[in-house]
């Protein structure tokens, strides 16, 4: 079932708890996939087998291997968000802290470049019938550098320089991807560009 068969979908019902589960079995099995082969290693087929669906069942949760592949983005980084919050950057200003955050994130990419791999594709290959799946990567990312900024209720100018943030982030993590860029560079860029965040936050 092609990503552009539906350009848009009415919203979801809340999850019973059996299907968070099987939508769970499904995610880790994409990612299990992704992880050894990358992109092309995630075939419907198979990750309905190894999570114990039926195909027309996966496809349900998920029109696509782009849907299903940007949803394992976003469910990486709730769980990369979990562990920052049991273990909170350090730094003395909100700009060395959200530098911090995203490096270890980075490096929980890096420990996975296949996964990593497979996931910004998704996201580069994502239309117009997988918004609502790439607009809760980008919240769940606001998230975690407000998170680390210490923030509850940004300003319109903070709010602003983390969307600066995040495009610097993902722009670094293709680059790297791609070969172009070391992780010397990309810790020189993200640290670069939080300095955005001294510009709109009072000095502590």
């Amino acid at each position: 079932m092609p990503a552009e068969a539906s350009t848009s979908r009415p919203a979801p019902s809340p999850l019973t708890e059996r299907q968070e589960a099987r939508r769970r079995r499904i995610l880790h099995a994409s990612a299990q996939l992704a992880g050894r082969g990358g992109f092309d290693a995630v075939q419907m087929r198979e990750v309905a087998e190894s999570s114990q669906v039926a195909l027309g069942t996966l496809y349900r949760y998920f029109p696509s291997k782009v849907h299903l592949l940007v949803a394992t983005m976003q469910d990486q980084l709730e769980r990369m968000q979990g562990t920052l919050r049991r273990r909170p950057p350090a730094g003395d200003t909100a700009s060395e802290r959200v530098a911090e955050t995203l490096m270890r994130a980075f490096r929980a990419l890096q420990r996975e470049p296949h996964l990593a791999d497979a996931m910004v594709r998704a996201l580069t290959f994502a239309d117009r019938s997988v918004s609502p799946e790439v607009d809760q990567v980008s919240r769940q990312t606001t998230a975690i550098i407000l998170d680390a900024m210490g923030l509850d209720d940004p300003t319109p100018e903070q709010l602003s320089a983390v969307r600066v943030i995040e495009h610097t982030w993902h722009s670094a993590l293709v680059t790297w991807l791609s070969g172009r860029a070391s992780i010397a560079q990309v810790k020189i860029d993200i640290e670069t560009v939080c300095r955005l965040i001294d510009l709109t936050t009072p000095r502590e």
